[in-house]
This record gives structure tokens, sequence and C-alpha cells, in this order.
């Protein structure tokens, strides 16, 4: 995943939120869905806060921007059916992604909360990294948890099994997003899971089985965020 590092403070974080990119390096297409009107634009630059790795943060409703995003929480819902099935033990419980699914959960639930999120991390770090082009034939395709587990895939595919198996063990939507990010070392396009938890955001990447807090990447520049109710346009303070 690779794309444009944008310019500085409210030119960043204005074109995120117009147009937040999906991890390509084109510039946003004429269809591209706006987020809100110009209005509404400033009244929210002006309410920005600072949050994770040190950013300043936007917050704006909706995923239009975000088709990738809102296919997934789509796909998701459909897969409950089937992981229901595994849950109660019945005849449906036969896809084999949906008992790998059920067996790992199962044995995260007797874990203390800060141990649940060290075991999700290491258990779907294990999967190998396949990138989009070579798994769907697309330059860039987000997995449901799903398609994650029967292909694998790559950064942000990782972060999505990650936040909807936390999800499954009882972490609300506030205590976590999904974040796109730039790493500046690798000079490439990241993304990686935060989890809002003893008052500090924890980083779950798929680069480490070790868990620390935002304030230890230095090299990580935050572009945008979500969870299933809000996105996040991010900037420099």
């Amino acid at each position: 995943m690779r794309w444009r590092v944008f310019g500085r403070a409210g030119l960043l974080a204005l074109g995120l939120v117009l147009a937040a990119p999906q991890g390509s390096d084109r510039a946003p297409g004429p269809g591209m869905a706006q987020a809100a009107s110009l209005g509404e634009l400033a009244q929210n630059y002006l309410q920005r806060q600072t949050g994770i790795f040190g950013a300043t943060e936007i917050a704006s409703e909706g995923f239009g921007p975000l088709p990738q995003w809102a296919r997934v929480l789509d796909q998701t819902q459909l897969e409950q059916g089937t992981i229901r099935h595994c849950e109660t033990g019945t005849a449906g419980c036969q896809e084999p992604w949906a008992i790998a699914w059920h067996d790992m959960l199962k044995k995260a639930r007797g874990l203390p909360k800060r141990e649940r999120v060290a075991y999700i991390n290491k258990s779907f770090n294990y999967w190998p990294y396949r990138g989009d082009p070579e798994v769907y034939g697309v330059s860039e395709y987000w997995a449901s948890p799903a398609e994650f587990m029967r292909r694998s895939g790559d950064c942000e595919d990782y972060s999505i099994a990650k936040y909807f198996a936390l999800r499954a063990l009882g972490f609300s939507p506030d205590e976590m997003r999904v974040v796109i990010l730039y790493d500046q070392i690798r000079d490439m396009g990241h993304a990686v899971l935060a989890v809002y938890m003893d008052d500090d955001i924890l980083i779950l990447d798929s680069l480490s089985d070790r868990i620390f807090s935002h304030t230890r990447y230095r090299h990580y520049r935050p572009q945008y965020s979500m969870n299933e109710s809000q996105r996040w346009a991010h900037g420099p303070v």
C-alpha cells in the first residue's frame, strides 16, 4: 500500500475529510463523494483535537468517502450468521474460517483484557502477508474477517480482522480505530489497529507481535482512521 503524502496543517486535514484516499498514490477522482460542506469543515477544523501519534484529528460522520470500509462493515454483518452457528455448536458450523475464528476467540475469552489484546495481535500476525494484486487482482482491496482468514491479506486486512475479533471479545467501537498512516522510515503507506485502554493508545501492528504505546512510534504519520460510528482526518499539530 502506497500513497501521496499530503501538505501540512489545515490542507492535510481538510483534504482528507473531503476525499479520504483508499491506499493508492493516485489523487482522488472527480466522482469521490464529499464528506461535508465547507462551512461544516471549517467548524470541524476549529474543534480539532490532538490524538493518536500526537497528530491533530477532526471527527466526521458517515463513510461516503470510505467505500472500502463501508463494504467491510456490510460484509462483516453478513458473516455473523456463519459465526453464530459455530458459537451455538449447530450443524451450520462447517466453514473452516469460521471454525478457526471461533476457536481463536474461545482461547482468548478467559484471558485478562490486556492479554486478550496481545493474543489477538499475535494470532493474526501468523497469517502470511499477501498483497492485494496477488490476492484480488486489484491495487487496493479491504478484506472482511472471513475474506482475510480464507486468503490472508495486507496491513489493512490484519487491522480489520483484529478490530472485529476484539469487538467479538467485548471491546466497544469507542475503544478502537483502524488507522491508515504513512510510515516515514519505509516510505510507504501502512495500517494499524489502535486500542484505547489504560489511559493510553496501544498499537497493534502486523509488523510486530509486541504492543507499544502510540507515543513510541515517531515515524508513523496518521492520515485517517475509523471505527463503526465515525471517521477522523489527521494532520500535524
